[in-house]
């Protein structure tokens, strides 16, 4: 049973035993809480027996944690399994796991609340050092990965095999392309010799961004404040420091002339990828928006298009569908005629593959954007054919991404109210469309100011005309 003890006017301590150490001393777990002020004496005792009861519980199914002894890396684990796991979003989930690699081993071992803003400090400034990034590249010592190859007998498709990759990644090793370590390491493993003797480091080890420093500050703020919330620790440290700032880039996009050679050079690329460009281009949709796509979400008689799901790519999970990033996100969203006309003529190519392919088209898919044999395309698919296509005919360099940055700008600098934008875009409030956006929104500024310019002039103008 629990034993509980007054400690101040409205304060108590309750004890409960856990059992008996290797020893044999008696393990007692100590809670402190404190009550309203105010409540009857009978009131007092039916709350200090419901929490006595709560208290004994928690200890009892091992749920309880010392929030005096437990270390910050305890506490990430629990924050992963009581709320990231069920609350984030996978790819969410996965970047923070990231994350967390990096967090636990610096910081972990120092006790919840003995963790303070020098800590965090000495942390971030580690992180901007080179040689931290995990994302390195590495590049084969060619000549002596094939001596090793011919000394133990091993042909390429062989090597592929043992390692466990595809033959075209053995290839691209052997032709001396950059590879990551994992890649690297598979191979050496393989053949059973360090991963320094047949692969060297691509370039100088690069540094994390200030973008991905502040990245990792805002995770640890977040689990911290979680903390505090749960009653672990009184406040948040993370909330006395400042992370490395972050100069505001403008957002990638192309103007109104590139847009127009953009669009004349895609009448000479396949319609699959002409439909992607003018999806994102007259949608604004992100890019796993734009891939989960359906052909039920397409309203061709009201010119409207329905955005209901994401498509998105982890490793360990491959390629799966999510609703999108919030709940402003499901929107329906008004096509140009423009949009309309080549969504038409993609309709019709796509059902003859489908037709053409027969019993080895997926029955289940009706995705616009597939692969050969009508299943989903992976998420990356636009990213990287938009790069081949940019490189191709010399057009400035944008990622796939800034396409849906150059709807926002062409509908601001066209006059459109930023309610509308931000609707469309599918962001949760006007003001991130603004914050975002705030460099495309100077120039119609710029312009009102110049129109009230223009305005008084004349006025001053037809005034001394009067006068003379």
């Amino acid at each position: 049973m629990a034993s509980i003890e007054k400690r101040g006017e409205n304060t108590y301590r309750i004890t409960v035993s856990a059992g008996y150490d290797s020893e044999g001393r008696k393990i007692r777990k100590r809670k402190t809480i404190e009550l309203k002020p105010g409540l009857t004496p009978k009131q007092i005792e039916a709350e200090l027996t419901r929490q006595a009861i709560l208290f004994e519980k928690e200890v009892k199914d091992g749920l309880y944690l010392d929030a005096g002894k437990i270390t910050f890396s305890e506490f990430i684990d629990k924050w992963v399994e009581d709320y990231a796991q069920k609350e984030l979003a996978p790819k969410t989930l996965n970047r923070y796991l990231d994350l967390i690699k990096r967090i636990k081993p610096a910081l972990g071992h120092i006790p919840l609340s003995k963790l303070q803003p020098t800590h965090l400090l000495e942390f971030y400034s580690n992180l901007q050092e080179k040689g931290i990034r995990a994302d390195k590249t590495y590049i084969a010592q060619i000549e002596e990965l094939k001596h090793l190859m011919e000394e133990k007998g091993i042909s390429d498709k062989e090597l592929a095999e043992k390692a466990k990759l595809e033959i075209r990644t053995v290839r691209k090793v052997l032709s001396g392309k950059s590879v990551k370590h994992t890649t690297a390491n598979a191979v050496s493993d393989a053949l059973g010799v360090n991963v320094n003797r047949i692969f060297g480091l691509n370039g100088e080890p690069a540094a994390l961004s200030d973008q991905t420093i502040r990245h990792h500050h805002r995770l640890i703020s977040s689990i911290l404040q979680t903390a505090v919330y749960w009653q672990f620790i009184l406040s948040n440290p993370a909330a006395r420091v400042k992370p490395p700032r972050v100069e505001k880039r403008e957002a990638a996009h192309y103007d109104d002339e590139t847009v127009k050679r953009m669009l004349e050079l895609l009448e000479n690329e396949p319609i699959k990828y002409k439909a992607m460009v003018y999806i994102t281009l007259f949608i604004g949709c992100r890019l796993g928006e734009l891939c989960g796509l359906e052909w039920s979400d397409v309203d061709f008689e009201n010119k409207l298009i329905r955005i209901k799901q994401a498509s998105q790519y982890i490793s360990d999970m491959g390629t799966f569908t999510k609703t999108p990033k919030n709940e402003s996100s499901i929107r329906v969203v008004s096509m140009p005629e423009i949009l309309v006309n080549v969504l038409t003529k993609y309709r019709i190519w796509w059902n003859e593959q489908k037709l053409s392919h027969g019993d080895l088209w997926d029955k289940e898919s009706n995705r616009l954007f597939v692969q050969w044999n009508g299943k989903p395309i992976h998420p990356s698919t636009p990213t990287k054919w938009f790069k081949k296509f940019r490189e191709k005919y010399g057009l400035p360099e944008m990622n796939f991404h800034g396409l849906r940055h150059t709807n926002a700008s062409l509908l601001i600098s066209m006059g459109i109210d930023i309610q509308t934008v931000a609707k469309r875009l599918g962001h949760t409030k006007p003001t991130t469309t603004a914050s975002v956006y705030s460099h495309f929104l100077r120039r119609p500024d710029k312009e009102a100011a110049e129109k009230l310019d223009n305005l008084f002039k004349q006025k001053e103008k037809d005034k001394m005309r009067t006068a003379q």
